[in-house]
């Protein structure tokens, strides 16, 4: 299929017009035989053919224009070496206070500012990655689709800084997440990134969905858990007496959850900024493999050009009809 199309094709029948100019002249025409006592003039003769072909790009760049033509909506294969991952970001409310669990002052960052910031410097390193964006609290909530137009990407990102909400459904946001890779993404470059500061009871029904999604869609998955001081740890286990449960020990839990999927998993711990960015530059060391894949090219509308050909051949005939001057009668006989 062309590459090209219209919005009116049965307007091309017009271009039929952009004959004329070479059938007849717009020039004023003289009453003297002055061509037959003049040499001839290759130059004027140029000139001419010249006028005719600019009246015809004018009346063809009219009629293209006035057609819609476009460039129609194409898919490519791009190749590079990176990976297609999904940013999954958590925005609980606990998430704006800093890793000390307090409101932030002076120069301290909050969690989701700082993880703001060390995410948005990961996808700059990664110009051949595509990425997707989403984030959690009480309802997880998508937010840029798989896309390598990193501007989108670093807008997402910079929207984890917005005040969250109380609850973290963490289930559900991982959900999402793996709904995110679409059928372009190569099954040998998919990545799946949370980043939180906490987890949650994730519901049977929701755990059994995200087994059903581990086995249909195969990602290596990555827990950068940005833990606050006090609060308990991945690796912290309940001590004799006290029940081993999610209800008790939430990251703990997850933890397990997300190693009994069967996928290539890591889970980083990290106590302050400097964490974080270690993470992030181990995790952007580890996902760099060669990738393939599909981007629609969107429709682009081509009329502009056309109406711009027209213009500037119409402003040249207009200037040859300025510069135009009748031969007088003396002229034409030599003097």
């Amino acid at each position: 299929m062309s590459a090209l199309g219209f919005d009116h094709p049965w307007l091309l029948v017009l271009l039929a017009l952009a004959a004329l100019p070479f059938l007849a002249s717009p020039l004023r025409l003289s009453s003297m035989p002055s061509d037959e006592v003049v040499p001839d003039d290759p130059l004027s003769t140029a000139i001419g053919v010249g006028l005719s072909v600019l009246g015809a790009l004018a009346i063809a760049g009219l009629v293209l224009g006035l057609s819609g033509l476009h460039r129609r909506d194409q898919v490519i294969e791009r190749r590079g070496v990176g990976a297609n991952i999904v940013l999954l970001l958590d925005r609980s409310s606990s998430m704006d206070s800093t890793f000390a669990n307090r409101s932030p002052e002076g120069r301290e960052e909050s969690k989701s500012v700082a993880a703001r910031r060390l995410l948005t410097d990961f996808a700059a390193r990664r110009p051949a990655d595509r990425i997707a964006v989403a984030a959690f609290s009480t309802a997880p909530m998508p937010i840029v689709p798989m896309t390598d137009h990193h501007e989108a990407v670093r807008a997402a990102i910079a929207a984890i800084d917005r005040p969250g909400l109380a609850h973290t459904d963490v289930g559900r946001g991982l959900a999402l997440a793996f709904s995110m890779f679409d059928d372009a993404s190569s099954e040998t470059s998919r990545a799946l990134v949370l980043v939180s500061d906490g987890a949650a009871v994730i519901d049977r029904r929701v755990q059994d969905a995200l087994r059903d999604a581990a086995r249909r869609d195969p990602v290596r998955l990555y827990w950068l858990f940005l833990r606050t001081q006090g609060s308990k740890g991945i690796s912290d286990k309940p001590p004799p007496g006290e029940p081993d449960i999610p209800q008790v020990y939430p990251e703990r839990h997850l933890d397990i959850f997300l190693k009994s999927l069967g996928l290539p998993y890591r889970a980083f711990e990290a106590r302050g900024a400097s964490d974080v960015s270690a993470a992030i530059r181990e995790i952007d060391q580890l996902e760099q493999r060669p990738t393939t894949f599909k981007e629609t090219i969107p429709r682009q509308d081509l009329d502009w050009l056309c109406y711009l050909l027209a213009a500037l051949a119409s402003a040249l005939l207009l200037a040859a009809k300025l510069m135009e001057r009748r031969l007088e009668e003396g002229e034409s006989l030599g003097g």
